[in-house]
């Protein structure tokens, strides 16, 4: 809780709502060059038919996000945040440039090394993603709850936003090859990673209330936001407390709730969004516009439900409460199955929309309530912590997903071999 004293010097600065405007630019340049990726999946098949880029480039771009994910939470307290985030922004940046210059170099032309540049750069979006995500969340835990919730939903509007362009691209560029719209995407994003680069290093850390809050966590006892203070023009803070930090071990055995719900969270909805809307949705009036109707529309009630819980009644914080719901969510993959075999096409729109709505609603609730309570360190460290869980969340899926994939299609062959072989008997 913040003394009256805290509320009345927040009251007075000045920037608040110029923060939540920048987080929500921050959150989109986080994730938009991924979802520009996989956006234009579809022109990878074409171009690279034999060596299945969805797969191989989720499968490249995961464990790189997962692991320098890891190795930056463990050493969280030794890396400054500042340099760590613009590292990230201008890793996006020239990967997203490289994308583009491989496709002008080669013609669009489907080389093998062109295949092995793009898992280059769908690895080093991994890398940035660890970079940015972890360190923007850390820094953000010990704000205010609002720029937290603005941030993800920066997230969420990445991939309503790619979806958008999907959707416009599709219609003018529906009988072409493509070319063009995965320059166009990949263009958009190169320039927007060089924005988020200045915007960061240069708007931000200017802002009144961002320059209250770090001073306040360099006075608890934070080494990682020294040349985020340098770089606002404060070079020394007076009356350091001395505070004992939690351990990673302990902050683990505090949080395990949240570090599960957010897990959870990620597990269901991957496990169903975006593979099995692609390919088991069954024959429908809308026909190839259906999978990117059903995309777009959880995108849009995802970027929705990042703002519902600004209202207060909304609002989940309990601990028990959140976790019962999520688990609750698991009921979902029933609904989908009877509703891809079954139902109309209006009752899967629908879904998809709750699992969008649902998706954001309780990831911002369980992000901007577990940091709560905790000195800036601390903050920090839980806030990279959720993050490496949510990530862990979006790679345990993946790999389970592919497995499966890998077991239906060796017994669909075993199958079709069986079925050869008792008609050659016939």
């Amino acid at each position: 809780m913040k003394t009256e004293d805290e509320v009345v010097d927040l009251t007075r600065l000045e920037g608040k709502w110029k923060v939540v405007a920048v987080c929500w630019i921050l959150g989109l340049g986080s994730l938009m060059a991924w979802n520009s990726t996989l956006t234009i999946s579809d022109y990878y098949y074409q171009v690279f038919p034999k060596y299945h880029p969805s797969r191989v480039l989720t499968l490249m771009y995961q464990p790189f996000a997962v692991g320098t994910m890891a190795i930056l939470a463990y050493n969280e307290s030794k890396i400054d945040t500042r340099w760590r985030n613009i590292a990230g922004y201008c890793l996006f940046f020239f990967s997203s440039l490289m994308a583009v210059v491989l496709d002008v170099a080669t013609h669009g032309k489907g080389s093998v090394g062109a295949y092995l540049g793009i898992c280059i750069v769908s690895a080093a979006y991994g890398v940035a993603d660890a970079h940015v995500q972890g360190g923007m969340v850390g820094d953000l835990a010990f704000m205010l709850p609002e720029f937290m919730q603005s941030f993800f939903a920066g997230l969420a509007a990445s991939g309503a936003l790619t979806s958008g362009l999907r959707l416009i691209t599709k219609a003018a560029f529906d009988k072409t090859r493509d070319g063009l719209r995965k320059v166009l995407f990949l263009a958009i994003s190169t320039l927007f990673e060089f924005a988020c680069i200045f915007v960061y290093a240069y708007y931000f850390p200017k802002l009144p209330i961002v320059k209250y809050f770090r001073k306040k966590a360099a006075s608890e006892g934070s080494k990682t936001v020294s040349n985020d203070l340098a770089a606002a023009g404060i070079h020394q803070v007076t009356n350091v407390q001395a505070h004992d930090r939690l351990t990673l071990k302990q902050l683990i055995v505090q949080n395990w709730d949240y570090l599960l719900d957010l897990y959870l969270i990620y597990v269901l909805t991957l496990s169903i969004f975006p593979g099995f809307l692609y390919e088991n949705t069954g024959v429908h009036g809308l026909g190839s516009w259906y999978a990117v109707v059903l995309v777009a529309m959880y995108n849009v009630w995802d970027l929705i439900a990042r703002y519902t819980p600004l209202i207060d009644c909304l609002r989940i914080e309990k601990r028990a409460v959140l976790t019962i719901l999520i688990l609750t969510r698991f009921l979902l993959i029933p609904a989908f199955y009877f509703t891809a075999k079954y139902a109309a096409q209006g009752w899967m729109i629908m879904l998809v929309s709750f699992l969008g709505l649902t998706n954001g609603h309780l990831t911002v609730c369980v992000m901007t309530a577990a940091p709560k309570g905790y000195k800036g360190p601390d903050q920090n460290a839980l806030g990279n912590l959720l993050v490496l869980f949510l990530l862990g969340g979006h790679f345990k899926t993946k790999l389970d997903y592919r497995q499966l994939e890998t077991y239906m299609t060796r017994n669909r062959f075993r199958w079709h071999g069986r079925s050869q072989e008792k008609d050659g008997r016939s």
